[in-house]
């Protein structure tokens, strides 16, 4: 068994953790969670770097210590020097194009009745997502530190699309890999990615999807530390990247911040976003945190059903674990071996997520909830017709919700969806899906 270690927090009495190869480390009990303070929600994670209540950490091979400690570092320093800080956010406005835009969805609201909707419209990004916002911010750094080579992982592509934008601007090698199941769903981001110049891998372990992609990009990064960064796409894996993810995506919540309280003159009521890894939910999230009047909503792939293999609804019905190298909520079976995992959408399919949602949700500050494969379908198909936006099928996850959601608040309320990606990429799958159901009816 390769060696493991837990880097980037000291540890506890009583908090030693053993780990096996079946991957599932079953320590922390809920109650011992729960019985941490419900209040004081980042201070955890400010007070121990790289935890979120007893989330997180870096349980990974001994050869990325030295590494993983070399990018926590060299992070550090970049968040305090004002010349990393000030071109991170010339590029945010020059090349991506924000603030992105705070929309009222008039039509859909309408239609629903209820509670206002209003979009943040992250999918009018350059790339198409909020992943930009991220890989931006990674690749800068990965230029600072000197490195010459990038590795991404990727799901639905828009990721690795973003990572290999990065690159491109600022001159670096770029590899991104891909599950050979999430290549044939996302073709055309397969195809963005090489034109953009990008090596693009096909991974065809395991699942073929994310979570493989991830596994692989793991095993790139321990055999070729010198000269290679990991540009991480989630707020998920070992510690920094979670927090450093959070930070180059929060962005999403500030501005959401602003705005609402220019537009609306107060806060909004609702925040909605998908989950997936969590990295654009965490983002809209993180400014909001201490606003105890607006509920955090995240909305995970509850694909076909409730069943283990037909889902990817890691808070609601999975339990603790460690998955690629974090202490968090994961889908695993009995012996601690990961589950595969299923959802119309490519960037929600994994077994995982972010250790900040997992102490958000153990505290109770968010609100996790699940929509099915066919309730996102017609949300995508609602938000067309009503507004003339296609949104990603992740997107629509969340937007789903808020249509159940709208008609039970009053015309008074406000919910605001992140919109976090457009639907270009998802044409061929939707069309797909509704050949099946036609021929269903």
């Amino acid at each position: 068994m390769s060696v493991l270690k837990s880097v980037g927090v000291p540890e506890s009495a009583g908090e030693k953790e053993s780990l096996t190869e079946k991957g599932g480390l079953r320590g922390q009990k809920e109650d011992q969670v729960k019985s941490e303070s419900r209040h004081a929600l980042m201070a955890a994670g400010d007070e121990r770097p790289g935890r979120f209540g007893p989330y997180g950490g870096a349980y990974v091979a001994e050869t990325l210590v030295p590494v993983l400690r070399e990018v926590e570092k060299a992070y550090a320093e970049a968040k305090q020097d004002p010349a990393f800080t000030e071109e991170f956010g010339r590029l945010l406005r020059e090349y991506v194009g924000r603030p992105s835009l705070f929309y009222a969805a008039e039509r859909l609201s309408a239609q629903l009745g209820g509670a206002r909707i209003y979009l943040k419209r992250e999918d009018l990004n350059h790339t198409g997502a909020h992943k930009i916002n991220n890989t931006l911010g990674q690749v800068l750094l990965a230029k600072r530190m000197g490195k010459t080579r990038v590795i991404a992982e990727t799901g639905a592509g828009q990721h690795g699309v973003a990572t290999a934008t990065a690159c491109a601007l600022f001159g670096l090698s770029c590899i991104v890999y891909m599950g050979e199941e999430d290549i044939r769903r996302q073709r055309l981001n397969v195809l963005r990615m090489r034109l953009l110049g990008a090596e693009v891998r096909s991974v065809s372990q395991g699942s073929k999807t994310l979570k493989d992609a991830i596994n692989e990009a793991l095993r790139d990064w321990v055999s070729h530390v010198e000269d290679t960064f990991y540009c991480f796409g989630t707020a998920a894996g070992p510690h920094p990247f979670p927090t450093m993810v959070r930070n180059f995506q929060a962005v999403i919540g500030r501005e959401t911040k602003e705005q609402a309280l220019k537009v609306l003159g107060r806060l909004p009521d609702a925040l909605v976003a998908c989950v997936g890894g969590g990295s654009n939910a965490i983002g809209f999230f993180h400014p909001f945190i201490g606003d105890p009047s607006v509920r955090l909503i995240g909305v995970e792939a509850g694909g076909k059903g409730d069943e283990p293999k037909g889902h990817a609804a890691t808070l609601g019905l999975g339990e603790p674990g460690v998955l690629h190298g974090a202490y968090s909520y994961l889908l695993q079976d009995d012996d601690g071996q990961i589950l595969p995992t299923h959802s119309v959408s490519a960037g929600l399919d994994y077994p995982g997520v972010g250790p900040e949602h997992s102490y958000l949700k153990e505290s109770g500050r968010a609100e996790y909830v699940r929509v099915g494969d066919e309730e996102a379908v017609r949300a995508c198909e609602i938000l067309c017709q009503t507004e003339g936006i296609l949104p990603a099928l992740e997107s629509a996850h969340a937007l789903a919700y808020a249509v159940r959601l709208a008609p039970e608040l009053g015309s008074e309320k406000v919910i605001v969806v992140n919109l976090s990606g457009r639907g270009d990429k998802d044409v061929e799958t939707l069309s797909a899906y509704l050949a099946r159901r036609d021929s269903d009816e």
